[in-house]
């Protein structure tokens, strides 16, 4: 692979021109927080021209774009949110053609950041997965992200993957047997439903309380899918979680009691695909469906962007379990590369390296 960037903060504490911070928020918090351990400056905080109302941030006023523009000639932007809005998105790159705009990577889950020290230590398990990869499109897009991780640089998060076509060119659904952990308000479970007409049976779980209630009511109407109650574990057990009531939502040491499960003691008949996308606990959920994996080999749909350590550890993981298993890597419309996800079919033994 060919692995180039710079790490971001250094990018960042070297820069010539003012920093300034576009967005709010916990990523924001955890940006202004690495700025203090690395001794990097904030000039500023800007936002949406319709969320700043007067307010302040860390200390800072939120400022409109256009303030920022009369009072810097010109400035670094530092992106602090995540978006998959189109029009967000838009934005965000048109602001890329005046200014250098950068978003750091900071972990959904865990504590490890991403670095060029990280991927050189742990580059044979980099290399590894690099060779599990089905496709050039995957191997590019697998450098283009690690290099991202490093660097910050959001053009190396282009040309997007559109989820339909995974759906129709790589998993190629059609009656699938479907089970969908973190299926959050629905959304994914419409999408299949969408993208596989012919769908036989969805048995989707959500544990945050909030979030299960929406996800209840949106697949009141829909045929053969079961929602449950439950978070994804690597066994049966009780757990606290910390419900946000959005996709945040995560198992942790505060919030209310939840029941987790594991795939392996859910499913009883043989299913065909399995999404995960759990916050940083797909690890767990993984060991929770060996023997579903073994005797199943169901298509895989595997978040790889919660935890550092999840771009290689997780199709490792798969691989030692089924070894017949290969992956497809896409990043899908996001900044920063959260929608990062591998993409799992077992080959036959003959192609199995």
């Amino acid at each position: 692979m060919n692995i180039y960037e710079t790490n971001v903060w250094d990018k960042l504490k070297t820069a010539a021109k003012p920093i300034v911070l576009y967005g709010m928020g916990n990523g924001a918090d955890k940006i202004l927080d690495i700025f203090a351990e690395k001794g990097i400056s904030c000039a500023g905080i800007f936002a949406s021209d319709d969320f700043v109302r007067g307010q302040s941030f860390r200390g800072m006023p939120v400022k409109k774009y256009s303030q920022i523009k009369a009072q810097f000639e010109d400035f670094v932007i530092v992106v602090a949110f995540a978006t998959s809005r189109p029009e967000i998105l838009a934005r965000i790159f048109e602001l890329a053609q005046a200014h250098t705009v950068l978003a750091p990577d900071v972990p959904v889950a865990g504590i490890t950041r991403f670095s060029r020290e990280f991927y050189e230590l742990y580059r044979a398990q980099f290399d590894a997965v690099y060779d599990l990869l089905i496709d050039e499109a995957s191997k590019t897009c697998y450098e283009r992200i690690i290099n991202f991780k490093i660097g910050g640089d959001i053009q190396l998060l282009k040309p997007f993957f559109e989820k339909e076509k995974v759906y129709r060119d790589l998993l190629q659904l059609q009656g699938e047997r479907i089970v969908d952990l973190g299926a959050y308000d629905g959304d994914t479970v419409r999408e299949f439903v969408a993208a596989d007409k012919q769908y036989q049976s969805i048995i989707a779980l959500e544990p945050d309380p909030k979030n299960y209630k929406k996800l209840a009511r949106n697949c009141k109407e829909l045929r053969d899918v079961t929602t449950y109650h439950l978070g994804a574990w690597d066994k049966e057990a009780t757990a606290r979680f910390g419900a946000e009531a959005s996709r945040n939502s995560a198992v942790g040491v505060k919030g209310a009691e939840v029941k987790l499960t594991s795939v392996d003691a859910l499913v009883a008949e043989p299913i065909t695909l399995l999404k995960m996308d759990i916050e940083g606990s797909e690890a767990k959920a993984i060991a929770g469906a060996k023997r579903t994996i073994q005797k199943y080999k169901p298509k895989l749909y595997i978040c790889a962007y919660h935890r550092s350590e999840d771009l290689f550890d997780l199709p490792l993981q798969i691989h030692a379990i089924c070894p017949a298993y290969r992956f497809y890597f896409c990043h899908h419309p996001y900044i920063p590369a959260w929608e990062s996800n591998f993409y799992g079919v077992a080959v036959s033994d003959s192609r199995a390296k």
